[in-house]
């Protein structure tokens, strides 16, 4: 008798164990890194493994399965449960994991695609800034006299000047200024990560358009000996901005890339977990757009010395460029294969 019931024990654990495995690896992992550790398809399994487990120790204690086996099931329960239905991280231990962790981590996983969005938008710029600088009359093949505002081949030294250290902003309006900044550059960046959908051709037109924009614009800026003034105007705020819209960019490209080449998976399955991942760029930029928007619409209208602004420009590179490289290292929280 003792023997037929360790062989239906070893049968049924046989049958079952891979996925109790799966659930203890998951509940560790939640145990030592908490729920933001999981991905997004992870967390999906984890309640569904969970009453795999529930209805598995209820077979073994009906049909009275040997004690290590009902221990061991009632153990991986009872942690399983404290995982799917114990106290949650709260709201600000979320958002702080998140700029920690997962946001820098998921930047490092995507580096290829971001050097992609950077590559296409310095395309861009030194197109049109080495056509612009041959030619001034080129410059309105880039930039229309609508968004240029002034600054055009026509305009002088003094007037082009003028702009850079434009002072008639009133401080009252400086901070609906930057909301409104805000606004505009966080609707182009999610836009370039929509374009994705589109096997991404519009997101890669789009960013070497953009490139092509301020390239006109410096070159007409330095062609008047002021080439350096625009980039201390242009590269406090820009540094983050720019960023931002390289993550969007970069995102984008993950959602194309998803489509072309799907694997193993459909293409809506998998183009929904790699839209799971790439939103984590998406979302961190959005903060960023936020961070450049303050510092367009206040910092770069009352502070005008230059020496001042390319300090804030060098300090916020290496800021985002420590940040990206060392956030989180050791603790990842985020992968490519996991979400």
């Amino acid at each position: 008798m003792r023997d037929e019931m360790t062989l239906k024990s070893a049968q049924f654990r046989r049958e079952r164990e891979a996925a109790w495995q799966d659930l203890e690896r998951l509940v560790a992992e939640v145990e030592k890194n908490g729920l933001p550790s999981l991905s997004a398809a992870d967390l999906e399994r984890l309640p569904s493994l969970y009453r795999g487990a529930v209805g598995s120790l209820s077979v073994a204690q009906a049909i009275s399965l040997d004690r290590s086996l009902l221990d061991y099931l009632t153990a991986l329960v009872g942690r399983a449960y404290l995982c799917v239905y114990g106290t949650k991280t709260g709201a600000g231990e979320t958002v702080a994991s998140f700029f920690r962790r997962r946001f820098p981590a998921a930047v490092r996983a995507h580096a290829l695609y971001l050097a992609a969005a950077i590559l296409f938008f310095g395309l861009g710029l030194l197109t049109s800034w080495r056509l612009t600088y041959e030619n001034p009359n080129r410059f309105y093949s880039f930039i229309d006299e609508d968004m240029a505002q002034g600054r055009t081949p026509d305009a002088s030294t003094r007037e082009l000047r003028e702009i850079l250290y434009d002072t008639k902003t009133k401080t009252s309006l400086l901070g609906l200024f930057a909301t409104f900044l805000f606004t505009h550059n966080a609707k182009i960046g999610i836009l370039c990560f929509a374009l994705g959908f589109a096997a991404g051709l519009p997101v890669l037109y789009l960013l070497f358009y953009n490139g092509l924009t301020l390239g006109a614009l410096a070159a007409l800026y330095q062609s008047h000996g002021l080439g350096l003034e625009l980039w201390a105007w242009i590269l406090p705020h820009g540094v983050t901005e720019l960023t931002a819209v390289f993550l969007c960019g970069a995102a984008g490209l993950v959602l194309a890339t998803s489509l072309i080449f799907p694997g193993p998976y459909t293409r809506l399955r998998h183009l929904a977990i790699q839209g799971r991942r790439a939103s984590v760029l998406v979302i961190g930029a959005v903060a960023m757009f936020l961070i450049a928007g303050l510092i367009e619409g206040i910092f770069r209208q009352v502070v005008h010395d230059p020496a001042v602004r390319w300090t804030v420009a060098c300090g916020t590179l290496i800021f985002w460029v420590l940040y990206f490289l060392l956030a989180g290292r050791g603790d990842e929280s985020f992968h490519p294969d996991r979400g």
